[in-house]
């Protein structure tokens, strides 16, 4: 599903415009990101939890030239499915 797909199930569902819809779903993607880029967590029960975890540096190879190169510790999000979503997904 793409991000214009998901507006146009919102929009039915929700009886709205798409213009509204896509303004409900930009202000959420919105507000999970600017939650995470403070570092915290936002868990929806039963779907997942979106999160950040720490990666750490380490020594990584260049694949044209095979020499090691050094990979910078970095922050990344991370999603948790919750059970009721592995469940649906598992059916």
């Amino acid at each position: 599903m793409t991000k214009v797909e998901l507006i146009k199930e919102i929009a039915t569902k929700c009886n709205v415009s798409k213009s509204v819809a896509e303004q409900m779903l930009s202000t959420t993607l919105g507000s999970i990101t600017k939650s995470l880029s403070k570092g915290n967590k936002v868990a929806f029960i039963g779907f997942g939890t979106f999160s950040v975890k720490k990666r750490k540096a380490r020594t990584g190879r260049n694949p044209q030239t095979g020499k090691p190169l050094k990979i910078a510790a970095k922050k990344v999000p991370h999603f948790s499915a919750g059970k009721k979503l592995k469940e649906a997904v598992a059916k």
